[in-house]
């Protein structure tokens, strides 16, 4: 499958999960939703602060990673229906602002309506690629992105996109989903399994090679193998949650 194909494959799948208000492999509802969030480290508070924001997507909380302070430009990677970018503005404060981007231009819409309902005026959602993010350069004090940049065909360019827009010394947090082992083609042209985190996932090495190439410096802060049988049906995969830091030495 080309770039193009799962890009547009990805789109439609989380085109049909904004519509269903749920991506998790269990039955649709608010509920089981939130035993999803739970299961990958959300509390109860933060699950019901805007409540249907959270669609049962993830495989970390990266909001819970970061060392998000008040008056932070904070932009999350793949901000779905909002839900990190809602915590994240807890966090922010008035003075501070977050920028959520997303492709599906479902999501964005889902996304602003939740933020209006709920009164959020530091949260910003932009309709972009994070491939070719609407972000300027040097620019924002944290990146947090959970479970998305695995569904990209070009993680490289989506690396080298977080370096450009963050400030010096900034960072980014990330959970994601790796590889423990090698996929067989056809897994990794399967359509369900890419947009479902699996197919379009790298090896771990390979993931972190490509941050360090990208200029971070790279930190493991933790990884979930349990992950691999609640929520991905035994297939060689672990939640890597990581801290990457914007090194002096390219600017």
């Amino acid at each position: 499958m080309n770039k193009e194909d799962i890009k547009k494959n990805v789109k439609e799948s989380y085109t049909q999960v904004a519509e269903s208000g749920c991506g998790c492999s269990c039955n649709c509802s608010q509920s089981s939703n939130a035993d999803l969030a739970k299961s990958i480290g959300y509390s109860d508070k933060e699950i019901n602060i805007v409540p249907e924001s959270n669609l049962g997507l993830g495989c970390g909380n990266p909001t819970a990673l970061g060392k998000i302070k008040e008056g932070m430009t904070v932009l999350d990677l793949g901000s779905g229906a909002g839900f990190d970018c809602f915590l994240t503005a807890e966090k922010v404060g008035k003075t501070g602002k977050v920028i959520g981007v997303d492709m599906t231009e479902k999501m964005i819409a889902k996304a602003k309506k939740n933020a209006k309902k709920h009164g959020y005026t530091n949260v910003e959602f932009r309709l972009g690629n994070i491939e070719d993010l609407p972000i300027e350069d040097n620019s924002i004090d944290v990146i947090i992105s959970n479970c998305v940049i695995n569904l990209s065909p070009d993680k490289a360019k989506v690396f080298k996109e977080a370096y450009r827009v963050l400030r010096k010394n900034g960072q980014m947090f990330v959970s994601d989903i790796v590889l423990l082992k090698e996929l067989s083609e056809t897994h990794k042209n399967n359509k369900d399994l890419i947009s479902s985190c699996i197919g379009g996932a790298l090896l771990k090495e390979d993931y972190l090679k490509l941050i360090k190439e990208a200029g971070f410096k790279a930190k493991i802060l933790s990884e979930d193998r349990e992950i691999s049988e609640r929520q991905y049906k035994g297939f060689p995969v672990e939640s890597l949650k990581l801290e990457a830091t914007k090194d002096d030495w390219r600017d």
